[in-house]
């Protein structure tokens, strides 16, 4: 990773304060963005700084993302049976129910 490199020779942070703020800085920048050509360079840079943050805390981020998107599609597919349960479509519900349906599902499977 390049910026494994760069750490090697010195062209790092000093400490972790340092690396979060470069993470909220690029949030910042992704905000302000006027089109969806800067847009898609800010969410680039975004990225690459939360790439940064995880190699700072020790996190193999291709893991790391892997495991979310698997637990996002776990919670989210129980949202859909509970839905079907309930003989209702997602589709239809307002986004406070969705948020406590997702919240349950949390719950339930952690």
């Amino acid at each position: 990773m390049v910026q494994q490199r760069a750490a090697r020779v010195g062209f790092d942070w000093l400490e972790l304060g340092g690396v979060l703020e470069k993470v909220q800085e690029e949030i910042r920048e992704v905000q302000g963005a006027e089109d969806e050509v800067r847009r898609a360079e800010e969410v680039g840079d975004l990225l690459f700084a939360v790439v940064n943050l995880a190699r700072w805390v020790k996190v193999e981020p291709e893991s790391a993302l892997r495991e979310a998107n698997q637990r996002f599609r776990r919670r989210f597919e129980r949202m859909e049976a509970e839905a079907r349960a309930r003989g209702i479509s997602l589709g239809t519900l307002g986004l406070e129910e969705l948020d406590q349906m997702w919240e349950e599902a949390k719950r339930h499977l952690g």
